[in-house]
């Protein structure tokens, strides 16, 4: 995510100068205007102790939260690194302004089969369909992920969320698994924070 800056300028004062011929004498009876006040400035998006950014454990997962211009970004992840190149094998990325549902993306390694998407499977229970990959960047192959009120229940009762493809050389299962240890922590103080 790209931190994004916002300058702000601010006006320091203004000198006028006026012809003689355009100030007018005011008299004793003359009563002056009551200045005029500037609307209190909006009540910006805001983390606990004034912080511009925060990140927390839970379990397995991360919070993450920052402050970026006017907008205020959460999310609840997860990632998983090989540990003789620590290079990432996959990573989630959730968000969640309820704590019901979840949205996000799943990046998966390159040299998988992207025709034909990947299934998911929470504990012993498979949900049904497949998702398809949008796209691949850098970070990876994307995978858009939406889990409903239905849904999170089972996540966050969980122990595991099984990931199935297919190698794209050989059309074999590869599989990869993510605890959810911490899920269900993650995922509430992650709408928690994101709540304005």
């Amino acid at each position: 995510m790209k931190s994004r800056q916002v300058y702000f300028a601010a006006i320091l004062g203004c000198v006028c100068i006026l012809g003689s011929g355009a100030v007018a004498a005011q008299t004793k009876t003359d009563k002056a205007a009551p200045a005029a006040t500037a609307p209190a400035p909006a009540a910006g998006p805001s983390l606990p102790g004034g912080a511009s950014a925060l990140s927390e454990t839970h379990g397995d997962w991360t919070v993450n939260c920052q402050i970026a211009g006017a907008a205020k970004v959460c999310s609840l992840s997860h990632q998983q690194f090989n540990k003789q190149n620590n290079q990432r094998l996959l990573a989630i990325e959730l968000s969640s302004k309820s704590g019901e549902d979840a949205t996000g993306t799943l990046a998966l390694p390159f040299g998988l089969a992207l025709a034909k998407g990947v299934s998911l499977t929470i504990d012993d229970q498979k949900l049904e369909g497949s998702l398809p990959f949008n796209t691949c960047q850098a970070v990876g192959c994307l995978v858009p992920v939406a889990f409903d009120a239905a849904v999170t229940p089972l996540l966050k009762a969980a122990t595991t969320l099984k990931i199935d493809a297919f190698a794209a050389d050989t059309g074999q299962a590869v599989s990869f698994t993510v605890p959810l240890n911490g899920f269900g922590g993650a995922l509430a103080r992650t709408a928690e924070l994101s709540a304005d």
